[in-house]
């Protein structure tokens, strides 16, 4: 499975995963728990939704935190965000095809422009247009950044459709695990993102939903130092045809993945 979120060199293609957020509760709580687990420091964001932040690595941006406005409960989770040269079109494309649009289309700070989306299943996503290069800035692979993105669903017939309908993705079979029912969304002849569905049952307490895996060098020490900083443990560390993975949950019970990335580069791990 190749790595799509590359280095901020040029403006994404459209499809592109290009942007992983995170809202939360406590938005200070969430800071130390990314600090400690992946070496983050964080500088202020747009506010236009509520405080926010971006996480640096090194100097570069790698992901978002945002606090949920009081009075609003929504379960942690991260969130990615697919690249768009128009987010208004992209916007009725969405409704078009079925799918609801929670936020947006809006100005996000003097950055770009903003869309936050369900579809038909209800699981959320983002979509980022910005007329510069905007988006994850690091080295591919690098330890603590976000390094694929997967779509846990009932079945992918739906989502196989309305994501290529939308984005204008390829779609070919995932071999990357023993379901049988997996594919991969292709930008041109790239691979970008999993959609994998459960064979009808929920897959999880929220329902359909993206999932975000980070890079890092060491499964097994990334799921000890989560317990330590106040996380538990999802799914144990297992082997794929990618790398050892393990599922974790943060502070507020956000999941997400952690893979070791083969010629991982970086000082976070």
């Amino acid at each position: 499975m190749t790595q799509t979120v590359s280095a901020r060199q040029r403006r994404q293609t459209p499809g592109t995963p290009c942007w992983a957020s995170l809202m939360v509760r406590d938005l200070d709580r969430s800071r130390d728990f990314y600090q400690g687990l992946f070496g983050w420091e964080f500088t202020a964001g747009p506010q236009q939704l509520g405080p926010y932040v971006r996480a640096v690595l090194d100097g570069r941006e790698v992901a978002g935190l945002g606090e949920t406005p009081s009075g609003r409960r929504f379960p942690a989770a991260w969130t990615p965000y697919l690249a768009s040269d128009d987010a208004d079109e992209t916007a009725a494309l969405i409704r078009l095809c079925g799918g609801t649009v929670a936020v947006g289309p809006l100005d996000f700070g003097d950055t770009g422009r903003l869309v936050v989306a369900a579809d038909p299943g209800g699981a959320a996503f983002g979509v980022w247009q910005s007329d510069e290069d905007t988006g994850v800035q690091v080295v591919e692979n690098a330890p603590g950044t976000p390094v694929w993105f997967e779509l846990l669903t009932h079945t992918t017939a739906g989502p196989g459709a309305f994501y290529p309908s939308v984005f204008g993705y390829g779609t070919k079979p995932d071999p990357g695990g023993d379901e049988q029912d997996r594919l991969t969304l292709l930008v041109g002849d790239r691979p970008v993102a999993t959609v994998r569905g459960t064979d009808g049952a929920r897959p999880s307490a929220h329902g359909p939903h993206w999932k975000t895996c980070f890079a890092v060098r060491d499964v097994e020490d990334t799921v000890r130092r989560a317990r330590e900083l106040g996380g538990r443990l999802v799914r144990e560390p297992h082997p794929t045809p990618y790398g050892v993975r393990a599922t974790v949950a943060d502070a507020e019970g956000a999941e997400f993945s952690v893979r070791e990335q083969p010629g991982a580069s970086g000082d976070a791990s």
